[in-house]
């Protein structure tokens, strides 16, 4: 009986070894500076740690909530570069479904045909295409956003469920996209490297069906380098229902994250870059 149990664990552990979604970013810990992501604070109670990977390279780093179907955050390097705009389908996460399933994202047709098992299946782990489908007042919101990478490979890679929450299409397309574009580029002026966190705060409402949450708040926190040591950082929130962003120290954005998540205490980055 022992013997039995025993072959049952090595067996678990083996099947756990082909997947890039376990308990750490162990295989992807560049997209955060010094290798250290966020604290637990922000941990939800179901969590995937995804290194994002397309096109046999890792192109960022995601902490996804399978209950709530959303990302809680998407860690990545500032790169914005050329490249073709990508296609109109979105991809899903085949290691949410079975960990010994392809570590590239695919889309839903590829999986259904590839392991046999239908589009219910996918969405019992993670959003799906429908789900982000007749919104009313909202779109997806990319939190490591297309025009902060570069080449065609890293930006297609931004066009995954598991990267999106529904986002009030206001401010998306308004103060949030004034950020990512203008603020962005003025404050990573003088950088060499600039690691950013991008999040979302889970709301009290949901759409399609109760399967996806609508985030309160979008955040997104910023450090950045001069040759190889942090000189700078900062931090940007918006509620997720008005077209206002809200741009300060990285201490404080820490800070109202504390308060939002019932106090716990949320630190995004290694001490090394400043909070004030």
């Amino acid at each position: 009986m022992l013997g039995l149990l025993l072959l049952q664990v090595l067996a678990s552990c083996l099947w756990l070894g082909y997947s890039e979604v376990v308990n750490s970013f162990d295989s992807c810990p560049q997209f955060f500076y010094a290798g250290i992501p966020p604290n637990d604070a922000l941990n939800p109670n179901n969590p995937a740690w995804i290194c994002q990977h397309f096109s046999n390279s890792f192109r960022y780093a995601t902490l996804y909530d399978r209950d709530r179907r959303i990302p809680v955050y998407s860690a990545y390097k500032y790169e914005p570069g050329f490249g073709n705009s990508p296609h109109l389908w979105w991809f899903v996460e085949p290691q949410l479904i079975n960990p010994a399933y392809s570590k590239d994202m695919a889309t839903e047709t590829y999986i259904e045909k590839t392991y046999h098992i239908t589009l219910q299946q996918i969405g019992q782990s993670q959003a799906i295409t429908r789900d982000y489908q007749n919104l009313q007042g909202l779109d997806g919101g990319q939190l490591c956003p297309i025009d902060h990478q570069s080449g065609d490979n890293s930006k297609t890679a931004t066009f995954t469920l598991t990267n999106i929450v529904p986002q009030n299409s206001i401010l998306l397309k308004g103060a949030w996209k004034e950020y990512e574009k203008k603020t962005m580029a003025q404050n990573t002026q003088g950088c060499t490297t600039t690691y950013v966190i991008t999040g979302a705060v889970p709301g009290d409402t949901y759409i399609s069906n109760n399967r996806v949450n609508v985030p309160s708040h979008i955040w997104s926190a910023a450090c950045c380098l001069g040759d190889e040591k942090p000189t700078k950082a900062w931090g940007a929130i918006a509620k997720n229902n008005m077209n206002e962003v809200t741009v300060s120290s990285l201490g404080e954005l820490e800070e109202e994250l504390s308060k939002l998540y019932l106090g716990k205490r949320v630190t995004l980055f290694d001490d090394a870059c400043p909070r004030e």
